[in-house]
């Protein structure tokens, strides 16, 4: 007998929440360039928008029974993320699960293998994250684990972590520093402010950056008009 146990700690609401109203791109950054999934987990729609929790599921490649398993233990919430072997010859989730999550409050699914029913899905509105879209079905035969650290584009994600996906990718925050986070962001967001506002006032990007002793001590002399 296999036993798995669906108990683990998932963060405070608040800085799930503050994590939720950055990109993907400024949080990775803010964390000092960590977390971000290969760039071939994309949404199905770039529209779509996810963060919350991470509800981790471990399935073999073509088979999507522990994947419906989570789906029946998940809270309202969570985010269901799939490791599947980085599969992408497999449409291991489609317009029916999709249903399922979204009548349990589930907040979205990132998976590393494929999804159908992208039209079903992009009119459902269910953020959906995968490696790639599959016609090609799926079996029910392997049990795995759940609620367990997994593996999925490249990077560890353990139960509770914090997911945020949007239009250019998926991130991973551990749960522990999420409030450190959601703080570091807002900074990155104020500073890309000040530049996007110098820019706006007549000043190059080599002034804002400071790289033209980067640009001299590299041998780069460039002559001028």
């Amino acid at each position: 007998m296999i036993r798995v146990s669906t108990k683990f700690s998932r963060p405070a609401p608040a800085p799930v929440e503050r994590l939720g109203a950055y990109s993907s791109a400024t949080i990775h950054e803010a964390q000092g360039r960590l977390g971000a999934l290969d760039s071939a987990v994309k949404p199905v729609d770039h529209r779509m928008s996810v963060c919350g929790p991470a509800f981790t599921v471990q399935c073999a490649p073509r088979d999507n029974l522990m994947l419906q398993t989570a789906i029946a233990y998940a809270r309202p919430g969570d985010v269901i993320v799939v490791s599947a072997g980085d599969y992408p010859e497999a449409g291991s989730f489609g317009d029916v699960l999709a249903n399922a999550c979204q009548a349990k409050g589930i907040a979205g699914l990132v998976t590393d293998t494929g999804v159908r029913d992208t039209e079903d899905l992009r009119a459902l509105g269910l953020p959906v994250f995968s490696r790639s879209v599959s016609i090609k079905g799926t079996v029910k035969e392997t049990v795995g684990p759940m609620c367990e650290p997994v593996t999925v584009g490249g990077q560890l994600v353990r139960p509770g972590d914090v997911i945020r996906g949007d239009a250019d990718g998926v991130v991973v925050v551990r749960r522990e520093d999420a409030a450190e986070a959601a703080v570091a962001s807002q900074e990155r967001v104020e500073a890309e402010e000040g530049y996007i506002s110098a820019c706006r006032a007549g000043k190059t990007v080599i002034d804002m950056c400071n790289l033209a002793p980067l640009l001299a001590a590299k041998g780069l002399a460039i002559d001028e008009e």
